[in-house]
């Protein structure tokens, strides 16, 4: 017997219950170079606001009513119950909701809550998309475009290099994270490599330790989010909670933050077999890269989301239509656990957008 837990929560509903229901490349966490430790990080129909068009005294347009989110979270959970993509993942959190707050979240098992703080590889890589256009915002010009879409040749970054670094500049430093390969530049190879030397050589971030990381990067996403690192490592080293993550993808979703206006923007071709301008990819799916997120375009299950699929199976996630965020958290080192997450994740989004178990 599996235990299966549901928080419905709307914003003119509050309510809570439990139930049991049967159960029924090689490539490091942030995405570069071989690791001893894990498998390469990431990894998706939805887009769809549930609901008929208003009417009086329904929702306001792109926000769910109580029944639309009721309805969504009931075709979640059956979809956890029966799609063999969910359940046989044997323990997550998830989370559903909109710029006001969650709509639905919910429990496999009760190794995981919204409170539980974990390490979530390349869902890093969103946080620090948005510090980026967030600083720069005023001109984009200032940025660094193929830096932000994985193009600029430094493409050998390993990440258990860098757990134990003492700085940004430190794991750099460390074996050959720092090395540039000219035969990569203007193509896209999925590397924390990229982020790292950007960090170094053009933001000033060096010299950053985990505590002054944190600080750095919040300085411009919110230090309300109380985001920490546990390695110095800008696509890849963030510890959280699924609440705080959840907190950013609303503040995204409100417009708080500048990536808002920019999410998909100018994204570049991935999967080598369809893209002449690829080389490495950690997803099998033809998603695009735009600034620090995939794209989830993929012409037959793509639905258009933004994400940041971790390594170890956290994963984050803005609908198309930019309405509605979500998050599947669980921490498992291993192959494919950010495939299995964001799998099930986007059938969860499915489900939840169009009312209808998947």
């Amino acid at each position: 017997m599996r235990t299966a837990r549901l928080f419905f929560v709307v914003p003119s509903l509050s309510l809570a219950f439990a139930f049991a229901c049967g159960g029924g490349g090689s490539s490091s966490p942030d995405g570069g170079g071989s690791s001893s430790g894990a498998v390469g990080d990431d990894l998706g129909e939805a887009g769809v606001v549930p609901g008929d068009a208003a009417q009086a005294g329904d929702a306001p347009a792109g926000e769910a009513s109580a029944s639309d989110a009721s309805a969504g979270a009931a075709a979640v959970q059956a979809t956890i119950t029966s799609n063999a993509a969910c359940n046989t993942l044997p323990a997550f959190y998830w989370e559903i909701g909109d710029a006001h707050g969650a709509l639905a979240s919910g429990a496999v098992g009760t190794t995981y809550s919204a409170t539980t703080a974990m390490n979530i590889a390349s869902a890093s890589k969103l946080v620090f998309g948005a510090y980026v256009v967030e600083r720069f915002k005023s001109d984009l010009t200032q940025m660094d475009p193929s830096a932000m879409r994985m193009l600029s040749g430094y493409t050998s970054l390993n990440y258990d290099s860098c757990v134990l670094a003492s700085s940004v500049q430190a794991c750099l430093a460390a074996g050959q994270n720092g090395t540039h390969t000219p035969a990569n530049d203007g193509r896209f190879y999925y590397d924390g490599g990229h982020f790292q030397n950007y960090a170094v050589a053009s933001l000033g971030l060096g010299p950053d330790d985990d505590a002054k990381l944190a600080a750095d990067i919040g300085s411009q996403v919110g230090t309300e989010l109380g985001l920490a690192y546990s390695s110095p490592q800008l696509a890849a080293g963030i510890r959280t909670t699924p609440a705080a993550y959840a907190a950013f993808l609303r503040k995204i979703l409100s417009g708080g933050l500048a990536i808002h206006d920019h999410l998909g923007e100018n994204a570049v071709c991935t999967l080598p077999s369809a893209c002449p301008t690829a080389v490495y990819s950690p997803s099998p799916l033809a998603w695009h890269y735009s600034y620090a997120h995939w794209v989830e375009d993929e012409p037959t299950t793509g639905d258009g989301a933004f994400s940041s699929p971790g390594a170890f199976g956290f994963y984050p996630w803005i609908d198309a239509t930019k309405t509605y965020y979500g998050i599947l958290a669980r921490s498992v080192v291993g192959g494919g656990s950010y495939l299995e997450s964001a799998t099930c994740g986007r059938l969860l989004r499915k489900a939840f957008v169009t009312g209808t178990p998947q």
